[in-house]
């Protein structure tokens, strides 16, 4: 370990060893620490011209393994696994780190607030800073009259004493001339001291100016960017009708909106549609977004990186003829599909396997009459554009937003609305085939988006410590639990178990404004295993944009690609979200997808789409005799999951679903850390805005000063050279996922013990 080393303590550098591959294992490498970033060279030399890799350390985990071992990830986008020469040397840079990460926090986050940004200057600062320097003006100016009355009676004195003849007069005259000395001294003094008072507080002013117009000065770019590229995509779309007229185009109103003349997913037959193929590579990926899952990205070669690159993008075209129309010889499709939408008559004619239609869940009679409905919105009018136009290019868990822009649901609570079609993982735990498993695997990731559609209201954000269970065994079989496990980044654990299968999750997210648009890239990985096979599937959500911030109705569009993996023998679905465009023959909100086995060959395809309905059909057969794209002849179609109606009244209470309207119905016995018991979601809730705004700020103070307290004590054990540990969770605890080999908060197991005993001692009093 080199001894260039900085000042200051959260700055380090020095040599560590990195993991690179499973050929290479770990090379030794110069690691610096500074501003708040880790970046690592082969060499000293390479300072100067070459980094390897960084990692930010405001958004990232830092834990140790071993007596060696420093394990820093960055909410899975990047990993750095580190091995120092000595459990001191780990010990040193784990102190640096901690200390480092720190101080990026507060670079970047100013405010201290999970939900605070760099407020909007204050006008009336202007107003303050013009009163401040004319008082001192003021005083300089009274300095100046005194120094000009006092210096005249000097000079006045002076001249009498040189007209004088006699010693003896003059010198009757010099304690005259002392005092006029002496006075004009003093209010000599007096301007110097008010010129530098003067001096200062303009200097501070200045600075304070300066803050006030820049940050006009970027609003002032911003919005005239954002107007320009309005102006630009109007001219476009103005374009693009024109042309349109005359092709029959369909008639399509803004998505969402009362108006529109959709294709329905159901009775639309397509002469063609698309299917993106799985991809060869075993990692999860993202094409819509620029975030780069690889950890080791600067250890590969080229040859890697290209092939990569080309194995992107393969699609095969499925075909959908209709009777009557001629044979499918006539047409240009790659993929043949005979769509008969009698599933189950068809089934029995034909002999096939087919899968079980969707039906909805049995609810047992007998048990917990839960609500049915909430106190309705109340009407309050409030221009989000004045909300948001001060925070474009920040992050949306940054934003200061009032309660009369969210939902009274806490983003735990959203989280596990994701089971409201957990009956598909039931399914799924029935079949014998592991592709047809996956067939309603991919439904029921397909139905978590099904609620975004009306739903433009934002959750809550969970405090840290915050938690949220959901005991639905009784009537659905399934239960499920939830803590906000880390404050930056912003990130939330949960686990659930149902009938056969258990599925475990870590939800964080990016998100930016970019003033027409919110995009909410999530990041994390979901696991889920069935107890009777052992299949064990993960996958990465895909992105959510919410349209029309500025004019018209809010619109939300979930787009990209996802892939399903089954790591237990290589069985993978890659499912295409398509991104809606408004002169697009597409239907609205598409979703298509194969499920392939390890080798690659196509077993479903699956078409539908995410708002309302998804169907599956066997391939029966594959014609390769196009090099082009396969030919894909497949079986019926059967549904494999449906949309349910949303509960009447549900426009006035927020939109919810019927499971959404009980999960934050108060409930005796749960843990003191619970969403249900958060003031400001309640009054909210029960249609005490007002109130739960000023409950909203408290909660926000008491975390933010709760959080001070940490990083001051974690300083001063640093001092002290004792080991520093961060916030610890309750109910989970940070291990090495097994599968991906990333860090992932793992579920301890105890929580429901604790709560037949109800045993709480280890709870926080987080809220008020």
């Amino acid at each position: 370990m080199s001894d260039n080393r900085s000042v200051h303590q959260s700055n380090y550098r020095g040599w560590l060893y990195k993991w690179t591959n499973y050929l290479r294992g770990y090379q030794k490498r110069w690691f610096v620490l500074q501003n708040g970033l880790l970046s690592y060279y082969r060499n000293q030399a390479e300072m100067a011209h070459t980094c390897r890799g960084t990692i930010n350390l405001a958004n990232a985990y830092i834990h140790t393994e071993d007596a060696n071992t420093i394990v820093i990830s960055n909410s899975g986008t990047h990993t750095f696994y580190l091995k120092a020469t000595s459990e001191v040397e780990r010990q040193k840079w784990v102190t640096a780190l901690e200390l480092a990460k720190a101080d990026a926090i507060k670079l970047s986050d100013p405010g201290d607030s999970d939900e605070e940004v760099e407020p909007e200057p204050n006008k009336n600062e202007l107003q303050n800073m013009v009163k401040t320097l004319t008082a001192k003006l003021e005083d300089m100016n009274t300095c100046n009259d005194l120094i000009a009355k006092h210096g005249t009676g000097l000079q006045r004195a002076l001249t009498e004493v040189e007209s004088m003849d006699s010693p003896s007069e003059a010198g009757s005259k010099l304690k005259v001339i002392n005092e006029r000395a002496t006075m004009f001294r003093i209010t000599t003094n007096a301007m110097i001291n008010a010129c530098g008072e003067y001096l200062d507080v303009a200097q501070t002013q200045v600075k304070r100016l300066q803050k006030i117009v820049n940050y006009e000065h970027e609003q002032r770019m911003k919005l005239e960017e954002m107007v320009e590229q309005l102006a630009k995509e109007q001219v476009t779309l103005e374009t693009k009708a024109k042309q349109s007229m005359g092709h029959g185009l369909a008639k399509k109103g803004p998505p969402g909106s009362d108006e529109e003349d959709f294709f329905d997913a159901l009775d639309y037959q397509a002469e063609e549609f698309e299917v993106a193929l799985p991809h060869n590579q075993p990692k999860h990926r993202r094409t819509d977004s620029n975030i780069s899952f690889d950890s080791q990205a600067d250890e590969r070669s080229s040859d890697l990186s290209s092939e990569a690159e080309e194995s992107e993008g393969q699609e095969a075209r499925v075909y959908s003829h209709k009777s009557k129309q001629g044979s499918p010889k006539q047409a240009t499709a790659s993929v043949k599909s005979q769509l008969k939408r009698n599933a189950n008559s068809d089934s029995k004619r034909n002999g096939e396997t087919q899968l079980v239609a969707a039906k909805a869940p049995r609810v047992p009679s007998g048990g917990r009459v839960r609500r049915a409905v909430i106190p309705p919105k109340p009407n309050y009018s409030l221009n989000l554009w004045s909300i948001m136009k001060n925070c474009i290019g920040k992050d949306l868990s940054k934003i200061p937003m009032p309660v009369n822009f969210s939902e009274p649901l806490s983003m735990l609570q959203r989280l596990t609305e994701e089971f409201e079609y957990a009956d598909c993982l039931d399914r799924a735990a029935a079949c014998e085939d592991s592709a047809e498993q996956l067939v309603h695997v991919a439904a029921f990731t397909i139905s978590a988006y099904s609620t975004t559609i009306n739903r433009t209201t934002k959750p809550f954000n969970p405090l840290l410590g915050e938690t949220y269970e959901c005991d639905r065994t009784d009537d659905l079989g399934w239960k499920s639990f939830a803590e906000q496990v880390s404050h930056h980044p912003p990130t939330a654990s949960q686990f659930t178990e149902g009938n056969g299968w258990t599925m475990w999750q870590e939800f964080t997210m990016g998100s930016k404004f970019r003033g027409k648009y919110l995009q909410i890239i999530p990041l994390g990985i979901a696991h889920l295993v069935f107890k009777k096979s052992g299949n064990h599937y993960t996958w990465r959500k895909v992105t959510t944009t919410v349209h029309n911030i500025i004019v018209g109705k809010l619109w939300v569009d979930n787009h990209g690609e996802m892939d399903i993996s089954n790591h237990r023998n290589g069985d993978k679905c890659h499912l295409k979200y398509s991104a809606y465009s408004y002169f697009s023959r597409e239907i609205p909100r598409k979703v298509t997808g194969v499920v392939a086995d390890k080798e690659g060959n196509a077993k479903w395809v699956l078409t539908g789409t995410w708002d309302k309905r998804m169907e599956a059909a066997k391939v029966v057969h594959i014609d390769e005799s196009n090099k082009g794209k396969p030919v894909f002849e497949t079986g019926a179609h059967v549904c494999i999951w449906e949309k349910r109606p949303l509960p009447p009244g549900s426009d006035r209470m927020y939109n919810f679903t019927s499971l959404a309207i009980t999960l934050n119905e108060p409930e005796e016995g749960v843990a003191p850390t619970d969403s249900r018991l958060r003031p400001d979601q309640r009054a909210m809730e029960e249609g005490r805005w007002d109130e739960a705004n000023k409950l909203k700020q408290e909660l926000e103070e008491k975390q933010r000063a709760a959080r001070k307290k940490r990083e001051a004590e974690m300083e001063e054990a640093s001092k002290r050279g004792e080991t520093i540990k961060g916030y610890q969770p309750i109910w989970f605890e940070m291990k090495t996922d097994p599968v991906t080999g990333s860090p992932i908060h793992v579920y301890k197991g105890k929580y429901w013990d604790c709560k037949e005993k109800s045993d709480w001692s280890s709870c926080p009093p987080i809220f008020l």
